[in-house]
């Protein structure tokens, strides 16, 4: 059976969903998440439903439905979780150039100091979490996350946004990564300063997910 990690892990090597106007129906990737996952004309909703269920509340063709507030309320109260997130979906291949990888991360320490807020969400919603933190307050955080991908968020100081320091913090997680694999952000699309960075440290956007937790 078809599974998200297996689609997931297709769009990494640059294998996407057939854009047929379809909705894909596969089970929920773990007990703690389950998402509705947005590709150039196809919509993957990976959650414990059955596909009768699915299509009884979504107009064939529509594949602004699966992600709009009726549907994901609806999957929601089914599903017993609510949802956490509507985000683009960004992914970047790990950066493999040992002097580009010790270039890009040589500004950042491991941190043991847990108790920022947005530590402590990858801590409820991540496993594997890793801290890094730079000489100006800036955060990288690595982790498994949806499906077992490895995922990334950055954080910056008032001080210094508008610098480049969330490109140089976005390009770091690549190099934090093992050189065969891809890292992933996720980025509510209104935040326009993060996704410019992001895209600058040369992550290319591939969907969009909303992720429904408990």
């Amino acid at each position: 059976m078809t599974t998200l990690a297996d689609i997931l892990r297709g769009v990494e090597n640059g294998v996407f969903p057939a854009p047929d106007l379809g909705v894909s129906v596969v089970p929920a990737p773990s007990e703690r998440e389950s998402a509705v996952v947005a590709f150039t004309g196809h919509i993957v909703i990976a959650a414990d439903v059955s596909p009768s269920w699915v299509a009884e509340r979504l107009p064939a063709g529509d594949l602004a439905a699966p992600t709009n507030p009726p549907f994901l309320t609806a999957l929601a109260e089914l599903t017993g979780r609510h949802v956490s997130s509507n985000d683009a979906m960004l992914v970047a291949p790990a950066i493999t150039d040992p002097a580009k990888r010790a270039a890009a991360i040589k500004d950042l320490t491991v941190l043991t100091d847990l108790d920022h807020p947005r530590v402590q969400w990858a801590l409820e919603y991540r496993s594997d979490v890793h801290v890094y933190g730079d000489v100006h307050g800036g955060l990288v955080i690595t982790g498994h996350g949806l499906a077992g991908r490895i995922e990334c968020a950055i954080e910056l100081p008032d001080a210094h946004h508008n610098q480049g320091l969330g490109r140089h913090l976005a390009r770091a997680a690549r190099a934090l990564i093992p050189p065969n694999s891809s890292i992933w952000a996720q980025i509510t699309p209104g935040n326009a300063a993060s996704l410019r960075a992001f895209l600058a440290a040369g992550y290319k956007p591939v969907g969009s997910e909303a992720l429904l937790v408990k």
